[in-house]
């Protein structure tokens, strides 16, 4: 299969969660035969920060703007068997108008962004999808599952919305065997003013009653008013390339959701499945949905306060921490592998080419 996708960022995982999903949705599709063409807009926040600029598994070409799009990929595009396009885009209402009038293949949107694109379509803010070009995508990709599909048919007249959640590249991300954590409890993650209260719980607020425990946090955008315990270490960007080695010098890693995403449920981020696959046991907060993805108690540990965080960092037997971990590697390599997702992707695209309902 000949697949064209315009995103917001391969290239740079930047202050962005879409390059390190577009990442292993590419890989997974690339180790099961097909082809992939990646088209992302040249932007200045970006460029300085590009660490994957030649991918090995796909073409990746930029542009600087829509005419310049159409210039030199109108054939690209009109040529693919599935034209792929993702939220925020630059310009993705008319970048996806142009494509429906250049595409012979199939027209599927990813939302990675789904609980806020809604959001934004109730306030009539059409910055990268307008309501007029949703019933038009043969498939409407979300990153939620759950009751927010039959929504998407239902009042934005999508002919098929499915769940196609993040994963994991499983031939990199894996347990290193490390001698010794470098820290207790661990988050990466880009700040974001309604999560914030979550890490404060679930992570500052362990720091803070527990000095002789070790904690992380890696991400960038944190104001400089948030004030760290000492024993909370930061590092502003944290590339791909390091996150293995991350997740494995971490006893337990942190979870955490943003609200409008808990407000729908079935929102699993990237971080749980890359921890899973280096086999780093988590501590998560709690979505509807989520024992769908993986089994509380069983292979994730839901908190609700600092108190519960600090009884997992300190009281769990380590025989029963690494069973946990080993319980969620074991689920994500059997239903969440980097290839099985392209697997998903290419059975409900095929599907919906036959005209036929697409399972899940």
């Amino acid at each position: 299969m000949n697949i064209t996708i315009l995103g917001l960022s391969l290239s740079s995982s930047w202050g962005n969660g879409h390059a390190t999903t577009y990442r292993s949705l590419i890989k997974g599709l690339y180790e099961e035969g097909h082809q992939v063409t990646f088209l992302e807009r040249d932007v200045p926040w970006y460029a300085p920060h590009r660490d994957l600029p030649k991918p090995g598994y796909c073409k990746l070409f930029f542009y600087r703007n829509l005419e310049d799009l159409k210039e030199k990929y109108t054939e690209t595009v009109r040529e693919a068997d599935v034209v792929m396009i993702g939220s925020y885009v630059p310009e993705g209402v008319k970048v996806g108008e142009w494509v429906m009038d250049t595409s012979w293949g199939m027209h599927v949107f990813y939302d990675i962004d789904t609980p806020v694109t809604l959001a934004k379509l109730e306030e009539k803010d059409y910055e990268y999808l307008h309501p007029r070009l949703i019933p038009k995508y043969d498939i409407y990709f979300s990153f939620t599952g759950g009751p927010i599909l039959q929504h998407l048919q239902e009042k934005y007249s999508s002919p098929s919305a499915k769940a196609l959640y993040c994963t994991a590249d499983t031939s990199n991300y894996r347990p290193m065997n490390l001698p010794q954590p470098k820290w207790d409890l661990a988050y990466l993650g880009t700040y974001s003013q309604d999560r914030q209260p979550l890490i404060d719980t679930m992570l500052l607020g362990p720091a803070r009653k527990w000095r002789k425990g070790r904690f992380m946090v890696a991400g960038p955008q944190y104001p400089g008013s948030i004030r760290w315990p000492k024993n909370v270490d930061r590092t502003n960007h944290l590339p791909p390339d390091l996150h293995v080695k991350f997740y494995n010098e971490q006893r337990f890693t942190l979870n955490t959701t943003r609200q409008a995403m808990r407000q729908w449920g079935y929102a699993p981020s990237v971080r749980l499945f890359e921890a899973a696959a280096c086999g780093t046991p988590i501590i998560s907060d709690y979505w509807e949905g989520l024992e769908n993805v993986f089994e509380p108690g069983k292979e994730i540990l839901v908190s609700h306060s600092t108190t519960e965080t600090l009884s997992f960092l300190r009281d769990m037997p380590e025989a029963q921490r690494q069973q946990i971990a080993k319980n969620a590697r074991q689920k994500l390599l059997q239903h969440h592998s980097h290839r099985q997702r392209a697997r998903q992707f290419v059975e409900m695209v095929e599907t919906a080419k036959r005209g036929t309902r697409v399972p899940g």
